[in-house]
């Protein structure tokens, strides 16, 4: 893992870049609601997904300021456009690299940061596909419908609000799509087992839909 720092405008942003050896994939995680790069859950899933091969990039998509004046007022979690414009700015900057500009590109959100992710992922071509776990999708608007990566929303059965907003998104996005229910978990995944499933399904969706590129392809074929 490789503490990084990435420029997005007039903020730079705190990240943990894992790349394992000749990543064919790479997730960039998207947090939301007060949370961060060091978020237990999404770092439990992060490694799930680094054990599958594939590299992530775990990053605050707040400042140390910003964050002390959201922790007051829960009001740039909410911010959905800043939130899109920063993961955007951070794809960007990843993308550059030289070790990882071969791979195909996954997002991966919680809470707000779901939302963030498909906004962002409706305005890109790169992104082949889109994991939302416990989120807020209903957040990201107008852009559902713009959507082109397959996306899946997890959710816990014992979330019924979230799972409520979760279905009527669902039916907005007109992309390859699906909404899972992990049976027995609550909002934060918390209960024995839940948090296992929900990487699980995760891995299993980008392994599925984050393959080699054409050119790639093309290469070892020949």
């Amino acid at each position: 893992m490789t503490e990084v720092q990435i420029p997005a405008q007039r903020a730079v942003l705190s990240g943990n870049l894992t790349i394992p050896e000749n990543p064919m994939r790479l997730v960039l995680f998207a947090h939301g609601s007060g949370s961060s790069r060091h978020s237990p859950r999404n770092r439990y899933v992060a490694r799930a997904l680094q054990q599958a091969g594939m590299a992530t990039l775990l990053f605050d998509l707040l400042t140390e300021e910003e964050d002390e004046i959201d922790s007051r007022t829960a009001e740039l979690r909410f911010n959905i456009v800043l939130l899109s414009k920063r993961l955007m700015r951070a794809t960007d900057w990843l993308m550059g690299s030289s070790e990882i500009r071969k791979v195909k590109l996954g997002y991966f959100g919680a809470s707000t940061g779901a939302a963030a992710a498909l906004v962002a992922a409706s305005e890109r071509d790169d992104v082949g596909a889109v994991v939302s776990r416990g989120g807020r999708p209903d957040l990201a608007g107008s852009a559902l419908n713009k959507v082109k990566a397959p996306t899946l929303l997890i959710v816990g059965e014992e979330d019924p609000q979230v799972r409520e907003l979760n279905r009527g998104a669902l039916a907005q996005l007109i992309c390859e799509k699906r909404m899972e229910v992990v049976p027995g978990a609550t909002h934060l995944f918390e209960e024995p087992g839940t948090l296992e499933d929900a990487a699980r399904r995760a891995r299993e969706w980008f392994e599925q839909h984050l393959g080699l590129r054409g050119w790639d392809k093309q290469a070892e074929a020949a």
